[in-house]
């Protein structure tokens, strides 16, 4: 695992189905969590520097990326800290500047894209995002860095698939909350947690459980994945 380059403590976050499925494959957004998890992923959000997703989490979703409990924003302003950047890795695809991600909350946007995307990124976003070139394709090791230098300590993960498992193939995660929803999807068409690929947690090297935590009908699932985890 990469544990010694210089960057943010990385967490990442993510609810599924029973049998691995992030969503369904209709247009509607599959609910995997209830309130009381969506409270503890606020209280995660308002306590990291940046939030980072994919291009599809984007499309899909639509999502706001925002602290939601006002009593969260005003300790992070009482402590002199802004609002967690949203970033975005859109490697070679492309989103709606009207999306939620550009258009809500007065917070800095960065926009990681492969080096082939980057000026038509630069002008379809306009004023909306920084885009950075992250490389072709696009290196997470490099965003990391990157954001490190802008000052991020600790990054939350909210990706789909495909980011998944760009940051857990690379060993570029410390910290795995995995909540559990409990039902199946049973339908192949529908992202699954991940994708393919040389991961290093596997027979021979398991990853070490920290936590697990009932919550109404869900279970969150805590995971050590680096010797950087925070306790």
């Amino acid at each position: 695992m990469q544990t010694s380059r210089a960057r943010p403590y990385v967490l990442l976050s993510c609810a599924m189905s029973l049998d691995g499925y992030l969503d369904d494959a209709t247009d509607e957004r599959l609910v995997l969590s209830n309130s009381e998890d969506l409270d503890r992923v606020d209280a995660m959000r308002a306590g990291c520097d940046a939030i980072l997703v994919g291009a599809n989490t984007i499309r899909r979703d639509n999502p706001r990326l925002l602290v939601r409990a006002a009593e969260r924003r005003e300790r992070r302003a009482g402590d002199g800290l802004p609002p967690p950047a949203k970033v975005a890795i859109l490697g070679h695809g492309d989103v709606d500047p009207g999306s939620r991600f550009f258009t809500e909350g007065d917070t800095e946007k960065i926009v990681y894209c492969a080096t082939t995307t980057a000026r038509h990124n630069r002008a379809r976003l306009g004023g909306r995002a920084e885009v950075v070139d992250g490389g072709e394709p696009v290196d997470a090791a490099f965003v990391l860095e990157d954001l490190a230098a802008r000052g991020v300590g600790r990054l939350l993960v909210e990706g789909g698939s495909t980011i998944n498992t760009m940051f857990l193939t690379a060993g570029l995660v410390d910290e795995l909350q995995l909540v559990i929803a409990p039902f199946f999807v049973g339908d192949g068409r529908a992202p699954r947690f991940v994708g393919d690929g040389r991961f290093p947690w596997h027979p021979g090297h398991r990853a070490t459980v920290v936590d697990v935590r009932q919550m109404d009908d869900v279970v969150l699932l805590r995971y050590a994945l680096s010797d950087r985890f925070e306790a």
